[in-house]
């Protein structure tokens, strides 16, 4: 069986494949787009919470509207925290997640896992995929409680947080209503490989680099250098210093005929960590009888920063609110 490495885990439907699942054409997308309210100019920074998870303080980043009709979560991926990869601030262009879903009618939160933006490393130094988990399922209970009388959060990862996004899913279902795992798939045949004997005994704590910050910009047609020299300023501030991560093949507990909540899976036309052949093994495994599979045409790993963002946005906002299935 092949051992697998996580990738820096270190129209609207391109394909829609779908139980339940109403394909939508892109220009329908993009009117549903123009007659929405434009999100508005993100002048101030989001709200800032201190989420406490057994005990560790979590930084947790918000932009709610005054009556949001749903919430939702979002998790990071490697090496970048929430607030370059969610909240980017590019002048003249519409770029953060968190402002994009409050226009849309939604309460956005998104997460920094231990050791990324303000969250404080613990006092192990490095982070595990259960660890993450255990520190999602403790944040979503908070967001829920913000929210009563709202269905439970939306969970949307990107990168290795769709990994970590699906271990929830698996393991705490309750707690969600659907979940949006964007820029990873993977063969469920392979084995996620276990390197722990190949890293030091203390934690590294590298710096970051701009090279880093550039290297999921990859589509020169869909990526405007205002963007990427903003993400490459705001992503080195918020993360100086490399995340230490180990306990990889703990990703081995992924089993996607364990994920029964509603699932988004999405990923980028372009993006090379994803081939479509592993996606559609991924896809199919999936236990959600409510599912979609989407492919963003000419978009690559970072699709909800670049010119594809109103696409992005738009095939998350459309499988949540889909109308259920009735008989």
């Amino acid at each position: 069986m092949p051992m697998l490495r996580l990738r820096s885990l270190t129209g609207l439907v391109g394909v829609c494949l779908a139980l339940g699942c109403t394909t939508t054409r892109a220009e329908e997308a993009g009117e549903a787009q123009r007659q929405a309210a434009p999100p508005p100019a993100a002048s101030t920074a989001p709200d800032r919470y201190t989420v406490q998870s057994d005990g560790h303080p979590m930084a947790l980043w918000g932009r709610r509207p005054a009556t949001p009709r749903g919430s939702i979560l979002l998790i990071h991926g490697r090496t970048w925290s929430a607030r370059p990869d969610f909240d980017l601030q590019v002048p003249g262009l519409r770029r953060s997640v968190l402002s994009s879903f409050v226009a849309q009618g939604f309460a956005a939160y998104a997460l920094d896992l231990r050791g990324y933006g303000e969250t404080p490393r613990d006092a192990s130094g490095w982070l595990t995929p259960r660890r993450s988990a255990a520190d999602i399922v403790n944040v979503l209970e908070w967001v829920a409680k913000q929210h009563p009388s709202l269905p439970k959060p939306v969970l949307v990862g990107w990168s290795r947080g769709g990994a970590l996004v699906q271990m929830v899913a698996q393991n705490a279902a309750a707690r969600i209503s659907a979940v949006v795992i964007y820029g990873f798939a993977y063969d469920p045949e392979a084995e996620f490989a276990d390197i722990d004997d190949l890293l030091p005994k203390e934690p590294l704590k590298d710096k970051n680099t701009a090279e880093s910050a550039i290297s999921d910009f990859i589509s020169p047609d869909i990526t405007p250098k205002a963007v990427v020299n903003a993400y490459v300023q705001q992503a080195l501030k918020a993360d100086p210093i490399l995340m230490d991560l180990k306990g990889d093949k703990e990703f081995n507990d992924l089993k996607p005929e364990k994920v029964l909540v509603p699932t988004l899976v999405m990923y980028g036309e372009k993006d090379p960590g994803i081939p479509h052949e592993d996606a559609g093994k991924y896809f199919a495994k999936l236990g959600a009888p409510d599912r979609q599979l989407v492919v963003l045409p000419g978009a690559d790993h970072a699709a909800l920063l670049e010119d594809t963002h109103d696409m992005w946005i738009a095939a998350i906002v459309n499988f949540v609110t889909h109308p259920p299935v009735k008989r």
